[in-house]
């Protein structure tokens, strides 16, 4: 393989067909016909292994992109970002969440490299659906509401969570456990056996899944999202015990632009909407239930963050004419949106390897005379290190753009 001579490539992301996903709306992003016949849940825009986006040459040529990455570290990633990642240290993602995702937690950077190293030395095969960590990496995230979109994000402050556990009558028994914190309150439901969280929830189901059924609550009540887990994820003789979290998390809804950052052993999960989201290169992820993947109650209890969270939903901040971003703590990524009006423009000078998506309108991108092309709603591109190039709208346009913070020249 050769250093190619341009800078600015188009890019052809991944799809994931998880069974949470729609049928719709990424199928339409994307301009994939039939995509009504499996689901689409998320698209892929980054160099992880698992899923690598591919890079499409003036002459037709493919090259996926983790391996032109490889090769050339330092001419894709640049000098700084190659010292202190080794790679592309960010995966960027549009997600579309039909059916709930698990409750779940990631593993800090250190102990991802430590889990990762100990399931290596006990054989445990790669591809394995039993496998906890899959790479050695942290998962900070963050994710951009596209539509609205509701999640759990963290447990709720000593309060709330108090006078929850006093609202449901079936969770009353848990008050003076809860007296010794958030740990033992969570460990005494998940580490509890099978048949006394039947006896537990069965009364609570009993009265929440008519009322749901007959269109009587209203997506802001626990009880809804409660119900529709039970008739989502619960099998014969098994209920899913991660219906504890949804009364013990915040629930939250965030409108179209806005976004929220979640950090190491924060527990959440992604209930119904469209987001863009951004995260550290990595596909770890330690689940405790309202899933059909594999759960290990023990591995999500090492890494939770037992305390209260108070959501900080996250707004753009202006740093140039078109130019906004989400600021967050950070140091593997930066989300940023581009806005033109039809015939605007903006000249990029980059730094670092940027990838950029189109989600409305189309754009012209120029790098230089022989390097010319067009993308449009659906569509994106990357820029390697020390790339010189402009963005022209065609019609009204919003792009998002993926970068390492402090990689710009």
């Amino acid at each position: 393989m050769e250093l190619l001579k341009n800078k600015v490539f188009k890019l052809d992301g991944k799809v994931q067909h998880y069974a949470w996903g729609g049928f719709y709306y990424l199928s339409h992003l994307l301009k994939i016909h039939g995509g009504e016949k499996k689901p689409f849940a998320e698209y892929w825009m980054g160099a992880h292994d698992n899923g690598s986006a591919v890079i499409m040459t003036n002459d037709d040529k493919k090259i996926p992109l983790n391996t032109y990455i490889a090769a050339f570290p330092e001419e894709t990633l640049g000098k700084a970002v190659m010292k202190k990642f080794g790679k592309l240290p960010y995966l960027l993602k549009i997600l579309d969440v039909k059916d709930m995702l698990s409750i779940q937690v990631h593993p800090s950077k250190k102990n991802a490299e430590k889990e990762f190293a100990d399931e290596n030395k006990k054989g445990i095969d790669p591809d394995s659906p039993h496998r906890n960590y899959k790479d050695d990496n942290h998962k900070p995230e963050l994710m951009m509401a596209l539509s609205e979109f509701w999640l759990l994000h963290g447990f709720k402050s000593k309060d709330k969570l108090i006078k929850t556990l006093q609202r449901i009558p079936e969770l009353n028994f848990l008050l003076p456990v809860f007296e010794k914190g958030y740990a033992a309150l969570y460990k005494t439901v998940m580490e509890m056996d099978q048949s006394q969280t039947n006896e537990i929830l069965q009364p609570l189901l009993d009265r929440i899944i008519p009322a749901y059924q007959n269109n009587s609550l209203q997506k802001n009540d626990e009880n809804f999202w409660a119900a529709r887990a039970a008739l989502t994820f619960n099998q014969p003789g098994k209920i899913d015990r991660g219906i504890f979290s949804i009364y013990f998390f915040n629930l939250l809804k965030l409108q179209e632009g806005e976004a929220i950052f979640q950090d190491a052993g924060l527990p959440h999960a992604y209930l119904e909407g469209q987001n863009v989201e951004i995260m550290a290169n990595s596909d770890n992820v330690l689940r405790g239930g309202l899933t059909p993947k594999h759960i290990d109650v023990n591995e999500l209890l090492k890494h939770v963050r037992f305390e209260a969270t108070i959501p900080d939903v996250i707004g753009e901040t202006k740093i140039g004419v078109h130019l906004t971003t989400f600021v967050t703590p950070a140091e593997d990524f930066q989300l940023n949106k581009i806005a033109l009006e039809k015939d605007g423009n903006v000249s990029l000078t980059h730094g670092g390897t940027n990838i950029f998506i189109v989600l409305k309108g189309e754009v012209v991108v120029h790098e230089d005379d022989k390097n010319v092309f067009q993308r449009e709603e659906g569509q994106s591109w990357v820029s390697f290190d020390g790339s010189r190039f402009s963005i022209k709208a065609s019609r009204n346009a919003v792009i998002y753009e993926a970068s390492v913070p402090d990689s710009d020249n």
